[in-house]
């Protein structure tokens, strides 16, 4: 099913992440494994969740050397992957390395931490508006040959304006209305980022820890289809 919303897998333990992954796997377009867990549950996590049904979008943030990545790249298609996520950053070589290795997975290119604020990017050397950095790593990024870009919710419409139709844009940092925004600074619930173009949102904490988490799921949708009418009515 694709229903536009992934779900962050944000837990250390992997049986339970594979429950979850059952629970729920069926209502949403894919299970994002990130580093927390992949680390602690290795390759053998990914290959359960596909194995039961699941869509995996491997959330590693790939940054190095082309050929480093490439090689990691592909061993990420071989697992079966079906999204995966290197650094804008990183540059062209790297991510059209990453987009020849990957095979019939989707490469997306992180553009700027939804952690970090202007005052944050300013503090690593990079000048400027937040939104200025995330258009320049956005545009080389699908000039090199990225499926998509990861970036938050505040950035989709101007991206819209700068890629073409057919580039994904994913957001995360998306909380329901009224739910905390943790350690996210750059934030929107899923009604406004679907309205303002985003194609997939990730939604972790407020899934995960919800007492329903099947429930929940339910909500956001009804969240995302609201955003689909004021979509369709601009």
């Amino acid at each position: 099913m694709s229903s536009g919303l992934m779900v962050a897998l944000d837990m250390d333990d992997g049986d339970e992440a594979v429950r979850l992954a059952g629970e729920i796997g069926s209502d949403v377009s894919a299970l994002k494994v990130g580093s927390q867990l992949f680390t602690r549950n290795g390759p053998d996590l990914v290959r359960r969740i596909i194995g039961s049904g699941g869509r995996v979008f491997l959330d590693l943030k790939y940054h190095d050397i082309p050929n480093t990545v490439a090689g990691a790249v592909r061993g990420a298609a071989q697992m079966g992957v079906s999204w995966l996520t290197v650094h804008a950053s990183g540059g062209s070589d790297m991510i059209k390395a990453a987009r020849e290795a990957a095979g019939e997975a989707r490469v997306l290119a992180v553009t700027v931490l939804t952690s970090l604020d202007r005052e944050a990017i300013g503090r690593i050397g990079w000048d400027g508006e937040v939104i200025d950095q995330v258009v320049n790593l956005a545009v080389m990024a699908r000039e090199s040959g990225a499926d998509g870009i990861v970036c938050s919710a505040l950035e989709v419409r101007s991206l819209r304006e700068v890629l073409d139709e057919e580039c994904i844009l994913v957001t995360p940092g998306i909380r329901p209305a009224g739910a905390a925004t943790d350690d996210q600074a750059r934030v929107a619930t899923p009604a406004s980022a679907v309205a303002d173009g985003a194609d997939f949102l990730v939604v972790g904490r407020p899934i995960v820890k919800a007492p329903d988490r099947k429930e929940a799921v339910k909500l956001i949708l009804q969240e995302m289809r609201q955003g689909d009418l004021s979509r369709s009515r601009r």
